[in-house]
């Protein structure tokens, strides 16, 4: 399968783990501070700390991996566990400067990978546009791999590759930014290397709504006959609950509830403020938006689209 390189490749100078690029927004922030949101809000880590079953589970990875001297894995797993306790910005550092010069071009991957999550975190899209491109450009052509979550699912079954997530990384980043093609097109690519309904979902979703900000509702509209209520999801019930609205078959008073945790509350919120947007009920998009916002839950997906939303009201 021919994966289609985004033209962002043709204008990076760098090919390490070490880009020459602005310094980031972040930095200069006091030490307590995460960043500032695009509303202008002070974002500080709110975590109170892991349950002690994922602690451990971390921890247990960290140590395997170290005894098999995989020391990009142990890095990465160190670097996540920093990122669950709310330490975006330790994340970004010890991936930044823990990188060994001996790490092989998937290793290099795997780390930009992960960093450029933290970019979006951390509101710094175009650093995150840069890590996933480099890191594309890094394994393509490669024999993809599994990634072990973090947070298992109920299976326990790992349904994301580096590959596709470093595509639909890419894609949240140039949506964000308002680059709806070149959304489009991370997105095509990560559906493309999708083996599972749920990331094929997660793909489809963003893209469907990347088409449709371009005002390409035909095509959107295609999409959504890839979408049915039997699809084999394990994680991604919201995407495809939310794609089903989009398609008129599936009622959305019933996607809200107050039993809906903080992340599945924003991942809705946004997707249904953008589904009022799209059939011009522009006030109750923007008071959906503005609720997702005051939830405070500002590292979620749905959260950062929907402060996008509100900062671009304000442009």
């Amino acid at each position: 399968m021919r994966v289609k390189l985004l033209s962002s490749l043709l204008f990076l100078g760098c090919v390490t783990i070490y880009c020459s690029n602005p310094t980031p927004h972040f930095v200069d922030l006091p030490e307590d501070v995460q960043a500032i949101s695009l509303l202008g809000d002070t974002l500080r880590s709110t975590s109170n700390g892991l349950p002690k079953p994922l602690e451990s589970r971390i921890d247990s990875m960290i140590n395997a991996k170290t005894i098999l001297d995989d020391v990009a894995s142990a890095l990465i797993w160190e670097a996540r566990k920093e990122a669950y306790h709310g330490n975006y910005r330790t994340t970004i550092e010890m991936l930044s400067n823990r990188v060994r010069s001996g790490f092989s071009s998937e290793e290099k991957a795997r780390v930009l990978r992960h960093r450029g999550h933290r970019y979006i975190t951390l509101r710094e899209f175009n650093y995150a546009i840069t890590d996933f491109s480099i890191a594309a450009n890094l394994v393509a052509g490669t024999k993809d791999r599994v990634e072990e979550d973090g947070l298992p699912n109920a299976q326990n079954r790992p349904l994301s590759t580096l590959q596709t997530n470093i595509w639909y990384h890419m894609g949240l980043a140039h949506y964000l930014k308002g680059e709806y093609q070149m959304a489009v097109d991370s997105y095509q690519n990560c559906y493309d290397l999708s083996t599972n309904d749920d990331m094929r979902v997660a793909a489809l979703y963003w893209q469907y709504m990347a088409l449709r900000k371009q005002g390409k509702d035909v095509e959107a509209g295609k999409l959504l006959d890839l979408i049915s209520a039997d699809m084999n999801i394990i994680e991604n019930d919201s995407y495809l609950k939310l794609l089903l609205v989009f398609k008129g078959e599936f009622d959305p008073e019933m996607l809200l509830d107050n039993e809906s945790d903080a992340l599945s509350n924003a991942t809705v919120g946004y997707g249904l403020g953008f589904w009022h947007d799209i059939n011009g009920r522009k006030d109750r998009a923007q008071t959906i938006w503005r609720n997702v916002y005051d939830a405070g839950n500002w590292a979620s997906f749905g959260f950062i689209a929907s402060e996008v939303e509100l900062a671009n009201l304000e442009d």
